[in-house]
């Protein structure tokens, strides 16, 4: 069975009854193509354990398990599960589990499903969805590599490096736990049915340690949110918003022994400047270094 090809997709679906459902933002692929280079630009190899987040129908699934030691793919949809037998469950590498990937505890999945392997993550995910997964899976910091299809616009955005004045408070955040990377377009011809926008391929190399030092991480994403909070404002006065304790007169100085200029807008700020700040607020609440 050719899992991309629309006519035999159509019937494997109708024969099982199934409807997609807009509400899980499923579109399934129609191009061959497009998980093969998945598989193959993430490289996935006989030392990969990959956790795949929903699956669909399998296009990927299989790209996966003719190159991984082993495949969990996580599929929230039940609906899915006679038809997936059919056209992956003929892999011996293959653990297919019906769950919300949001639920689950990833550390003890990864060590558990992916003992002696290398685990990554690969996932088509639903646009509505794109960014609480993406942090789940940054977050749980075991994964070597994160690959996920996503729609193009947000896509450009995490890679936007910070300080180019391209990003947002999530480019910052995934930079933070990776370094994101554009691998390859996907037009809206590649999927039934047909999105109304055109998807990209990123990779996440996941850091091996934070990019740079901070006193506190949580403190330091609270300043990069406030610095994102309200794009127009400079960036003492985002910072008056998000700490008010702190008064203008505390920013301004805090900003100034920073090496900044209170006029700068958060969107040209650096990691290090993030942290700089984040670190500089610590220091005044007397957190240790």
């Amino acid at each position: 069975m050719e899992l991309c090809n629309v006519h035999e997709m159509k019937a494997l679906l109708e024969e099982n009854g199934f409807h997609f459902s807009k509400a899980k933002g499923q579109n399934f692929l129609t191009a061959a193509w497009v998980p093969q280079r998945i598989a193959e630009e993430a490289g996935v190899d006989s030392t990969a354990g990959v956790l795949e987040v929903g699956p669909g129908i399998g296009p990927l699934t299989e790209q996966l398990c003719l190159r991984a030691g082993k495949v969990l793919a996580v599929e929230l949809d039940r609906r899915l599960a006679p038809i997936l037998a059919k056209t992956v469950g003929r892999f011996e590498n293959l653990e297919l589990r019906f769950a919300d990937v949001m639920e689950l505890e990833l550390s003890a999945v990864v060590q558990e499903a992916f003992s002696g392997l290398r685990p990554m993550a690969c996932a088509n995910l639903p646009y509505y969805i794109t960014s609480p997964i993406l942090t789940k899976l940054l977050e749980s910091r075991v994964f070597d590599s994160v690959t996920v299809m996503i729609q193009k616009e947000v896509a450009q955005r995490i890679c936007a490096v910070p300080g180019t004045g391209e990003g947002s408070a999530f480019s910052v955040f995934c930079h933070w736990y990776a370094e994101p990377r554009m691998l390859f377009d996907v037009p809206p011809s590649c999927f039934l049915p047909q999105p109304k926008v055109t998807s990209s391929v990123i990779t996440l190399k996941t850091r091996t340690a934070p990019p740079c030092a901070v006193t506190d991480e949580a403190l330091f994403f609270r300043v990069v949110r406030a610095a994102f909070a309200q794009r127009r404002k400079t960036l003492s006065n985002a910072l008056i918003s998000g700490f008010p304790t702190l008064g203008k007169a505390g920013v301004t100085a805090l900003l100034t022994d920073c090496g900044l200029s209170p006029t700068v807008r958060g969107e040209t700020l650096t990691l290090e400047e993030f942290a700089a700040i984040a670190n500089a607020i610590a220091a005044q609440r007397g957190e240790p270094a």
